[in-house]
């Protein structure tokens, strides 16, 4: 669709169409003021485009609950697909009438010196008394520069890139990256029957289940999904840590790398080199999977501890054993042995057009629950904005209802006192830039 917007002015411009963006579109509407939404593709893009065939949600549908439109489906307990999770983004927008403009890029944003802003966007010049950045934390796909090592032979994907073992070539297919992305896909490929080959990190992991629910319901319950970042003492590392890896998958089950591997599977440490046709990992296998093991545990004692204190009824369980041990001992793997690498290496930011100076030494956007040092200047949906369940489905809601009070409340002004750097200073020339790295 083509839109016209030269010259239009809204009290509100809303950039992104994903949950974040539609979800500050209901609650700026809800409170009566005039907004546009702009999306460079289409709403819900990212489900859309940068998610495997079989992918689902690792949260409960219940836990779906954009403001004014909660799951409106009979499977609470299950996990919506990609397609089911597109449609349901689609019907809020339908159900809302959300001012949309979808095809339409960002192109560059500036502050006005009186106040306000202009934005540059593919479809003309547009101004705005207040703007919120709803374009999420996952915009640039990051592959290590030593995948340029790799035979030309070798197929690589992006986790972003990758749907389906008939995607790739016959062969043993490398992953790298044990994060959500990475386990499942991992997965996907094991259960299609492919020999697998698994760089294991350092994300932790979560059963599915335990005592009787799902581990999501009981630390909702018990307040996780809500508790404000500001309530720890290291911000920094709690904002960028790994999520845990877990599947909704046929019903939702844990994701066992042990069980993989003896099944089959072969599993190593962090890749550190490519090197002369061969791949090196460190020897850390072994520490990896007991650490994330340990993580599980640990939220199974929390669960614990909280039924015995509420004195909950819930049955008895007993506890994970491991199935496997891997050996000690660094591992190689020559490359030739390899048709295809899958990078589970996470995603990078790319606010290099936003010409406004809100951001550290490390490009990373300073704000207060949203709230940036520049009056009228918001982001909304990044991982840990507030709590653990900022930019989920579960918690965008209170994040959107949290700036459309701030927006409205125009005797107020920024609550954050510290930034560094600006865009030009922050970030190289093009051909030198690398995104920073949304998560670890």
């Amino acid at each position: 669709m083509n839109f016209e917007l030269d010259g239009l002015h809204r009290p509100v411009i809303v950039v992104g169409g994903g949950q974040a963006g539609l979800s500050m579109s209901h609650c700026l509407t809800s409170a009566g003021v005039g907004h546009l939404v702009l999306e460079r593709e289409r709403a819900g893009h990212e489900w859309r485009t940068r998610r495997w065939d079989s992918f689902c949600l690792v949260t409960p549908n219940w836990q779906c609950r954009l403001p004014g439109f909660p799951y409106p489906g009979d499977d609470r307990d299950g996990f919506m697909v990609r397609d089911e999770i597109v449609a349901y983004l689609e019907s809020y927008v339908k159900a809302f009438d959300v001012p949309l403009c979808e095809g339409v890029e960002a192109k560059r944003l500036r502050q006005l010196p009186g106040g306000g802003f202009r934005l540059t966007t593919s479809a003309g010049e547009l101004t705005a008394d207040h703007v919120v950045l709803a374009t999420g934390p996952y915009q640039v796909p990051l592959k290590p520069r030593l995948a340029e090592r790799l035979p030309e032979h070798v197929v690589q994907l992006h986790s972003a890139e990758y749907r389906n073992p008939d995607q790739l070539p016959e062969g043993d297919v490398l992953v790298v990256g044990t994060g959500q992305s990475g386990c499942q896909i991992a997965e996907d490929l094991h259960l299609a029957g492919r020999r697998v080959h698994l760089a294991v990190g350092s994300a932790p992991r979560v059963a599915r289940r335990y005592r009787g629910r799902d581990v999501v319901a009981w630390l909702d319950e018990m307040g996780y999904y809500a508790r404000g970042i500001d309530e720890f003492a290291d911000v920094d590392a709690v904002r960028f840590r790994a999520n845990h890896y877990v599947t909704g998958r046929d019903g939702g089950h844990d994701i066992d790398l042990r069980a993989f591997a003896a099944q089959g599977m072969q599993l190593y440490g962090r890749l550190n080199t490519v090197r002369n046709g061969q791949l090196s990992f460190a020897d850390d296998l072994r520490r990896n999977l007991d650490a994330a093991d340990a993580v599980s545990e640990g939220i199974k004692d929390s669960i614990d501890g909280y039924i015995a204190k509420r004195g909950v009824a819930a049955p008895k369980e007993d506890r994970y054993k491991p199935v496997w041990e891997p050996a000690d001992g660094s591992r190689s793997l020559d490359a030739e042995a390899l048709s295809a690498v899958v990078w589970s290496t996470g995603f990078g930011r790319d606010h290099r057009w936003i010409d406004v100076p809100v951001f550290d030494g490390k490009g990373y956007p300073t704000h207060h629950r949203g709230v940036t040092s520049c009056p009228g200047l918001y982001f909304l949906g990044l991982p840990w904005q507030h709590t653990w369940g900022s930019g989920r489905f579960c918690g965008v809601a209170a994040d959107a209802e949290y700036l459309a009070r701030r927006i409205t409340d125009v005797g107020r002004g920024g609550d954050v006192r510290w930034l560094s750097g600006t865009p030009v200073s922050t970030y190289p020339a093009d051909d030198d830039w690398v995104a920073p790295r949304t998560v670890a």
